[in-house]
């Protein structure tokens, strides 16, 4: 009886005790573009070119293009990157999100899709202000 006690003690501390989840802030998926974030190269070589010296020396290069949101919050304008390179999830735009960021990541939810976080990470940060400076804000990576 009293060992459960104790037990019982231990549990009803360790909640106390309990890291809150961190609250979901709330922003607006603004644009998506496609970057460029590197380059995959196959060689033309094969066993039997190499052992008859039958095989050219050229390289098949294909450059890699990655999805980058613009997040716009009260405060901020976040440029982000799925985390996932290979099957990145298509998030819609001009939805609003919920997102909690969490060390180096940002975990986004958006109503409508999966109920559940998808890993993104932060490629820059801008202030975002009501005056004239912030009309020449550089949205596109292009221009």
């Amino acid at each position: 009886m009293r060992r459960k006690l104790i037990v019982l003690a231990a549990i009803l501390c360790s909640l106390a005790y309990a890291k809150e989840p961190k609250a979901y802030q709330t922003g607006k998926l603004l644009q998506m573009d496609s970057v460029a974030c590197g380059v995959d190269e196959k060689d033309a070589k094969s066993v039997a070119g190499e052992m008859l010296g039958t095989d050219s020396g050229h390289k098949k290069t294909h450059e890699l293009l990655c999805q980058e949101y613009v997040l716009q919050t009260d405060r901020v304008i976040y440029r982000i990157r799925p985390k996932d390179e290979k099957h990145p999830v298509l998030l819609p735009i001009g939805e609003r999100t919920q997102f909690r960021l969490e060390k180096d990541k940002m975990l986004l939810r958006v109503e409508g899709l999966v109920d559940r976080d998808h890993v993104y990470l932060v490629v820059s940060m801008t202030p975002r202000g009501d005056d004239k400076a912030a009309s020449t804000l550089r949205l596109n990576h292009l221009q």
